[in-house]
């Protein structure tokens, strides 16, 4: 059953419509899950007349994050193989989502949450549902933010607010991310479809070699050390998927209960 699907939108034809399709897990990755939009961003990068791209959730949610309930696959040491995930196919999204010559909507209908976050924020347009809200939880289970939070997230709101993004791992309601410069736009939930297809419907009728250049001239000032901090993140990611917080964070996650790190 696939779990990323696809179809054509907008009034010419030229929107790609990528709906994260899982919403029984609200839409959690997992390695598949992560292949299956890995190969739909690449068919729009190879498709001339796809003009704008839309990601959006399916269900209640737009994503929530790493599925903790799938795991992944030991490495060598015996310990969750994140890197190889991470490197392999959750990273190489960030990079093309970044390099296609087209524009890319983030629909946010719901929860954006940990990877599924950094997958918005990778965005070029980030549109909420007002009750959504964002979250960088990967602290509330022992990890550190990767699919190039650490990147994004400071440069949308800055270094204070990324901290205690990062640190805390609370909710930000989506009204309080439009004022933190997070995301671009907040339209109320009965509105939201509308809103987004009006903001696809004029992407997909525009100067859509002109969006590439903006995204040229912005990619080289926001990513110029992009790969170093995607490799940077996979490293520390791996270190601390090896720890006791880790597992301890994971079972608590699993049992519903607070987790209570001791620190290594």
């Amino acid at each position: 059953m696939a779990t990323v699907t696809t179809r054509r939108g907008a009034s010419n034809g030229g929107e790609l419509r990528i709906t994260l399709d899982r919403p029984e897990t609200m839409n959690a990755w997992t390695p598949d899950f992560g292949r299956e939009l890995l190969d739909a961003l690449r068919e729009a990068q190879a498709d001339a007349s796809v003009r704008v791209v839309t990601i959006t959730g399916a269900g209640r949610a737009f994503s929530s994050g790493a599925d903790l309930s799938a795991g992944f696959e030991p490495n060598a040491d015996g310990h969750p193989d994140v890197q190889s995930a991470l490197d392999d196919v959750y990273h190489p999204i960030i990079t093309t989502l970044r390099e296609l010559p087209k524009p890319v909507v983030a629909a946010v209908n719901g929860p954006a949450v940990g990877i599924g976050l950094s997958l918005a924020l990778a965005c070029d347009l980030v549109i909420a549902r007002e009750s959504a809200f964002l979250m960088l939880a990967f602290v509330n289970i022992g990890l550190v933010p990767d699919g190039g939070a650490s990147l994004f997230v400071p440069a949308r709101v800055g270094l204070g607010r990324a901290s205690e993004m990062a640190m805390l791992g609370e909710r930000i309601p989506a009204p309080q991310a439009l004022e933190w410069g997070l995301v671009n736009r907040v339209v109320a939930d009965a509105d939201f479809d509308r809103a987004v297809d009006e903001i696809v419907e004029r992407l997909a009728t525009g100067p859509t070699r002109s969006y590439a250049g903006i995204k040229r001239e912005l990619n080289a000032w926001l990513l110029r050390g992009i790969e170093d901090q995607l490799g940077l993140e996979a490293a520390v990611q791996q270190e601390l998927a090896a720890s006791s917080d880790f597992a301890e964070g994971v079972e608590a996650f699993r049992a519903k209960r607070r987790p209570e790190f001791g620190g290594a």
